[in-house]
């Protein structure tokens, strides 16, 4: 299965093969400042299974270690890449062009959430 996806304005494109390592709501402070939203939802895609299909990304170094990937043109975050997780890069799911059969399996950095967003949906809730 090929998956694919784009910022706003079209300019930044990917797509990969095969199944994702893992679908996560993330609740850190630093993707919510950079989103401007309570959390929001990543693929762990492994190297090597994706691509750039158009312009690549602009990349910020938002800390020792974590690349954060977001278009020039229109400044929509696409991807998020650290070193602590090796061998994969995290894409927002909302890029995506078909999410139907796409269910997050978990909330992450649950620690870091905002107290005024409730959640009902029963997901495993980690912290850090």
């Amino acid at each position: 299965m090929t998956r694919t996806g784009h910022c706003l304005c079209g300019a930044v494109s990917f797509a990969f093969e095969g199944e994702a390592n893992w679908c996560s709501h993330c609740h850190c402070e630093s993707c919510r400042r950079q989103t401007a939203s309570a959390f929001t939802t990543f693929l762990g895609v492994p190297d090597g299974a994706w691509k750039w299909t158009g312009e690549e990304p602009k990349v910020f170094v938002s800390s020792p270690g974590v690349r954060r990937m977001f278009c020039g043109t229109c400044g929509a975050p696409v991807a998020y890449a650290a070193e602590r997780y090796p061998g994969e890069t995290h894409f927002y799911v909302a890029l995506l062009d078909d999410t139907s059969d796409l269910l997050p399996e978990s909330h992450v950095h649950w620690d870091e959430r905002v107290d005024w967003v409730e959640m009902a949906d029963g997901l495993p809730k980690k912290e850090g």
